[in-house]
């Protein structure tokens, strides 16, 4: 028999949702400040999944991802769905990556409940999200102006994030290393396997980064047998896995035209990119540093001499992968809404 779930002073019965609203704080106005939380408790025991997005504010592709998870059916969950869609609430209503205190949420784990706005957020996030999970996703896009294949980023020394990093079937796997003060080293420090999905940019909806979030996140479920598996006959295929990534930066400021777009193979001292002056006097190639794949690129056409420009993930098989994306990102769009398989 499944016990009801209990969250945040809430009590949640099984085969039952139920929205909680978490205190974080309050504005300069007074007005008191909410993280919206919404339960799934499923009929069957199972894993208890937290699924989040918006840490960074301005990264909103996320928040409509689990809108459309959510609007699934649950009768046939196992386990708890904890889907929190804005993480960082006072960013979002800012249209801001960060809080009011210039501080970048992502890198103020673990926080402390008397330190500063951004590591009290953190702090209530691990005490009241994570506490209650047994494995997490963590929604992202690219930063404003920079646009992200969509990809997974996970730490592929635990054999469980591996697994679920593959079920999650994004086109490619980025075995990230875990950076200081980031929700996935804190999360992972407690020993619970994480995801984190970065795909599209900031302050934009894409379609196909938010189908193959959606897709993803209901196929890591199926993994955990939260869900049951699809009657749908889907091709599976496996990810690509990149071990090391590289950021090519602009040798000058000026104009920038590209030469390959994202999910382009390329090769090592290959121009990538042209930067003119606005009279068209000078012009400086823009080589690649590595041979591989590009996972990310910015989408302004005016850079600054030392801006990242192009973000470059190492396969050996370059070429293979760049097809792979591309069949990959096809089967996604460009439908609105639907089933996802």
């Amino acid at each position: 028999m499944v016990e009801p779930f209990q969250f945040a002073g809430v009590e949640v019965s099984p085969g039952k949702r139920r929205i909680v609203e978490i205190p974080v704080g309050r504005r300069s106005t007074r007005a008191e400040l909410v993280l919206p939380v919404e339960i799934v408790h499923g009929r069957r025991p199972g894993p208890s999944l937290f699924i989040s997005a918006a840490i960074h504010g301005d990264e909103i592709n996320g928040v409509e991802i689990i809108r459309r998870v959510l609007r699934r059916s649950m009768r046939d969950l196992s386990g708890t769905i904890i889907a929190v869609p804005i993480v960082n609430i006072y960013g979002f209503i800012g249209l801001s990556r960060y809080l009011p205190d210039r501080r970048d949420l992502n890198r103020s784990f673990p926080g402390t409940e008397k330190g500063s706005l951004a590591g009290r957020l953190a702090y209530t996030f691990l005490k009241e999200i994570v506490s209650k999970s047994t494995h997490g996703i963590d929604l992202h896009t690219g930063a404003i102006h920079r646009y992200n294949l969509p990809q997974i980023r996970a730490c592929l020394d635990q054999p469980e994030t591996e697994r679920l990093a593959r079920a999650f079937g994004a086109p490619v796997v980025l075995n990230a290393n875990l950076r200081d003060g980031s929700m996935r080293q804190a999360v992972m420090e407690r020993e619970i396997p994480m995801l984190v999905y970065e795909a599209g940019e900031a302050l934009r909806f894409d379609e196909a980064s938010i189908r193959a979030g959606a897709r993803g996140v209901f196929q890591v479920m199926r993994a955990l047998k939260m869900l049951p598996e699809s009657t749908k006959k889907a091709k599976k295929t496996e990810p690509y896995i990149a071990h090391s990534s590289y950021w090519v930066r602009a040798p000058e400021s000026g104009i920038l035209r590209n030469r390959i777009e994202l999910g382009g193979a390329v090769k090592k001292g290959q121009t990538i990119g042209i930067i003119a002056d606005p009279l068209g006097r000078e012009e400086f190639e823009v080589p690649a540093n590595h041979g591989g794949v590009i996972i990310g690129k910015t989408m302004l056409p005016l850079v600054n001499e030392g801006d990242a420009l192009y973000h470059i993930a190492s396969f050996d098989r370059p070429t293979r992968v760049a097809n792979h994306i591309e069949e990959s990102l096809d089967s996604v769009g460009p439908e609105t809404e639907g089933n996802y398989t």
